[in-house]
C-alpha cells in the first residue's frame, strides 16, 4: 500500500515537471551565423556550465526534496460515526430517564464522531496538496534557475535565447 501511495504521488509530481519543463523550452538561434554543429556543441558545453552552476539537471527524472506527508490511515467516517452513537447512547441514557434519551444521544454522538472523522480525512489531504503544490513550485524554481543560466551561456557565445 505505502509503494502505491509512493508511486501515484511520484506520478503526479512527474506530469506536473514535465508540464513545466515544456512549458521552459528555450529557442537558441545562432545570431552570428555559427553551424548547426558548432551551436549543439555550444549547447551541450551551456548545458554542462548551467548545470555545474545550479545543481539543476533537466536531463534527469524529477524527484521530490522533502517525502510526502505521513498517510495516516483515513479512517472511516461510518466507524468514527458508530463509535460516536455508542458514545452518545450511554450518556443519553444515564442522563435521561428512558430509551429515547439514549437514542436521541446515540443520534447526536453519531453526528459528532462522523464530522469529527471527516474533519481529520480532509487535514490529510489539505497536507497533501500543500505538500504537491510546494514540490512543483520547487521544481519550477530551479528549473527557471538553470534556464537563465544555461541562457546567459549561450548568449556569451552569440545566441539569441528566447
Amino acid at each position: 500500500m505505502k509503494n502505491l501511495i509512493k508511486f501515484s504521488f511520484l506520478t503526479i509530481f512527474l506530469v506536473i515537471a514535465v508540464n513545466t519543463s515544456m512549458a521552459n523550452e528555450l529557442m537558441v538561434f545562432p545570431a552570428q551565423g555559427q553551424s548547426n554543429e558548432t551551436m549543439e556543441q555550444d549547447k551541450f558545453s551551456c548545458y554542462g556550465w548551467a548545470k555545474g552552476q545550479t545543481g539543476f539537471d533537466p536531463m534527469k527524472a524529477p524527484s521530490t526534496s522533502t517525502p510526502p506527508p505521513s498517510q495516516a490511515k483515513k479512517g472511516s467516517t461510518a466507524g468514527s460515526a458508530g463509535r460516536g452513537a455508542l458514545g452518545g447512547a450511554v450518556v443519553g441514557a444515564i442522563l435521561g430517564d428512558s430509551s429515547k434519551s439514549a437514542k436521541r444521544g446515540a443520534a447526536a454522538g453519531g453526528l459528532v464522531g462522523g464530522v469529527r472523522q471527516s474533519s481529520k480525512n480532509s487535514s490529510v489531504d489539505q497536507k497533501t496538496k500543500e505538500w504537491e503544490q510546494k514540490e512543483a513550485n520547487n521544481y519550477a524554481n530551479n528549473r527557471n534557475q538553470y534556464n537563465r543560466a544555461y541562457s546567459a551561456c549561450l548568449e556569451g557565445k552569440g545566441y539569441t535565447v528566447k
